[in-house]
């Protein structure tokens, strides 16, 4: 049934149509019109705007415009009236949000809203509601500082955030997460196969792993360590944290939520730590093995020392005590050696305030071919060196100087006794570290037969008499007290190879 207040008979029934109709209404009802000199008149306010914003009965419409602008919070009024005017001149609809401050209720939140008509008489009727929003407001103020504080952690966290629907296979990454893969947010990156295209290979199976024991509800969350591949490309660690909090009623996932760290930089120090520990455990290591060497050493020649000094107690006739003397310089003479060697070691071991440069390869080796040059020269000995004069390595100069030594005399006197020494220099870039080779064509080692023993110390592997296994145990520490490594190649009467790996990263 439509409702046509022409239909209704009589005056007083009409009016208690519109009273029941209005008190059922709970928006506040209002008329009012602006006449072309822009007085204002009010035909019509429902009783409620009298008690909701506390006004008194005002007869004076000027007034009461007054009272009804002043009412309105002093920061709302000048976009209250511009918006009123606005739609005035436009014969547009009337909509607008203010605060006004009520005598006793407070502050409270309100929306005006009102079609203009335009009179004949040139006036602009408004014919309109006013609805209170103090509840819808302040929750919407809560809900926008709830947002702001979230936005303002999400920014401030080193954490990314993530949410994947699995049901249209769409993921949202947040600027965090963007930024961890080196990608700006106008970048598309909504597809989670896409982040799974960038897991490092050797992750891969530990992170589905990880994701499906989740989804298969065996845990009450997920996590895992892997590494995804930048838009830069380099490879960065991420901890990836996940959570189902929507299911099927069958229990498969519909969406999951979760975090993503990067922890490239503790990844890093763990490393750091395991390579701390494996060189402390690498020290303790060479320390008990050193205190048994000196240990046998020292006793060895103490023993000798005390056998001659028995002896010449023993011995009658001045030839048998000088002989005796002879036997006792020897072993003296030894054990001076074997200390000045042991205190080299020591050294090696205990300096923690090596110096440190960036060296040209070169110029140390030119230095080095100098030193032997007439040792070189009496055996006859080819060097050939294919390093670049710009090939610089940071290290000791002193233990450089040391590593070069070592190991050219070693490969000249170790030569093979049919042929003539070549020994050759190279450098080379090795998975980002700094490489420098030493070959030679000599005698060779057994590496299956002395491999772990090459760098013992006292350690030897042929039979000269002037080999003391003391130069490759030093220049070993040496490298290593450098945080570098050396690695060894041979071949019996082909050659060895020695490879210094340099600390140095490219």
């Amino acid at each position: 049934m439509i409702f046509n207040p022409s239909e209704i008979d009589y005056c007083q029934n009409a009016n208690d149509f519109f009273t029941k109709l209005f008190q059922e209404i709970p928006e506040l009802i209002f008329q009012f019109i602006i006449a072309p000199d822009n007085t204002y008149s009010f035909p019509f306010l429902s009783k409620e705007i009298y008690e909701v914003f506390e006004f008194s009965v005002v007869e004076n419409s000027v007034d009461l415009k007054r009272h009804v602008y002043e009412s309105i919070h002093e920061a709302d009024q000048y976009s209250f009236l511009q918006s009123l005017v606005f739609s005035q001149k436009n014969l547009v609809k009337w909509q607008q949000e203010f605060r006004v401050l009520i005598p006793n209720k407070g502050l409270r939140w309100f929306k005006v809203s009102s079609k203009p008509e335009l009179l004949a008489d040139g006036s602009v009727a408004f014919y309109g509601r006013i609805s209170d929003i103090t509840t819808l407001k302040n929750q919407e103020i809560k809900l926008r500082i709830s947002e702001e504080r979230f936005q303002f952690a999400l920014e401030a966290s080193t954490a990314g955030v993530w949410d994947w629907d699995i049901r249209t296979n769409a993921v949202f990454y947040s600027s965090q997460s963007m930024k961890i893969l080196d990608l700006e947010e106008k970048d598309i990156f909504d597809n989670p196969q896409r982040w799974d295209e960038i897991v490092h290979p050797d992750d891969l199976e530990k992170y589905y792993s990880d994701i499906n024991e989740h989804f298969e509800n065996k845990i009450p969350f997920y996590q895992n360590y892997h590494r995804v591949l930048t838009s830069g490309g380099k490879y960065k660690w991420i901890l990836d944290k996940g959570k189902v909090i929507e299911r099927d009623t069958d229990g498969k996932p519909l969406r999951v939520i979760g975090t993503h760290t990067d922890v490239s930089v503790q990844k890093e120090k763990e490393k750091e730590l395991t390579e701390t520990m494996e060189l402390i455990g690498q020290q303790n290591r060479r320390l008990l093995n050193f205190s048994h060497i000196v240990s046998h050493n020292l006793n060895t020649q103490a023993g000798n020392i005390k056998s001659i000094l028995d002896f010449i107690d023993d011995e009658d006739t001045l030839e048998d005590h000088k002989e005796m003397l002879s036997h006792l310089r020897t072993v003296s003479n030894d054990l001076n050696d074997t200390i000045a060697n042991l205190t080299q070691i020591v050294a090696i071991q205990n300096d923690l305030n090596i110096e440190v440069k960036p060296l040209l390869l070169n110029v140390y080796i030119k230095k080095t071919m100098t030193i032997i040059s007439s040792y070189v020269e009496n055996h006859n000995a080819t060097i050939i060196n294919t390093i670049s004069d710009d090939a610089v390595v940071n290290f000791n100069p002193a233990y450089l100087e040391s590593v070069l030594l070592n190991f050219t005399t070693n490969a000249i006197k170790y030569a093979h006794p049919e042929r003539s020494p070549i020994i050759e220099f190279g450098f080379a870039i090795e998975n980002g570290r700094k490489v420098l080779t030493i070959s030679d064509n000599g005698l060779g080692i057994d590496l299956d037969r002395h491999g772990e023993l090459l760098f013992g110390l006292y350690k030897t592997f042929h039979k000269r008499q002037d080999a003391q296994g003391i130069g490759l145990y030093i220049t070993k520490n040496q490298i290593e007290a450098m945080k570098g490594k050396v690695v060894v190649s041979s071949k019996v009467g082909e050659g060895t190879t020695f490879k210094i790996v340099f600390n140095d990263t490219i």
